[in-house]
């Protein structure tokens, strides 16, 4: 019995030391995982801080009225003026023949167009 007791024993130490061994290298592979992953955050903020700079340098002011005295013709540009501003109401909506302008009062008959 002692040495049914001791195998089992024996046994059970094995296994929790596989088990140990393959949680030291499932968290050396995480460890790698995330350093991995804070390497390329790294580098994509930097590809970030270069872009910012690339598109501030682009879109300087002088460099802007240079395009614009260059190709303004060509593009029918012009300068911006009080006169060249509208007013909302102007503006051509869509209509929508779903929406209804009077409010359905509760107890009142349909419209003539929403009775099936």
């Amino acid at each position: 019995m002692r040495t049914l007791i001791g195998f089992l024993l024996g046994l059970a130490v094995l296994g929790l030391g596989f088990w140990a061994y393959q949680e030291n290298y499932r968290t050396r592979d995480a460890v790698d995982q995330v350093r991995a992953t804070k390497r390329e955050i790294m580098h994509l903020r930097d590809e970030l801080t270069m872009l910012r700079a690339e598109w501030a340098w682009l879109n300087r002011p002088e460099r802007l009225r240079m395009l614009v005295d260059a190709n303004g013709a060509a593009l029918g540009l012009s300068d911006m003026a009080p006169d060249r501003f509208g007013v909302l109401d102007q503006v051509a909506y869509p209509t929508r023949p779903y929406l209804s302008v009077q409010p359905v009062l509760p107890g009142a008959a349909a419209p003539a167009e929403a009775r099936p």
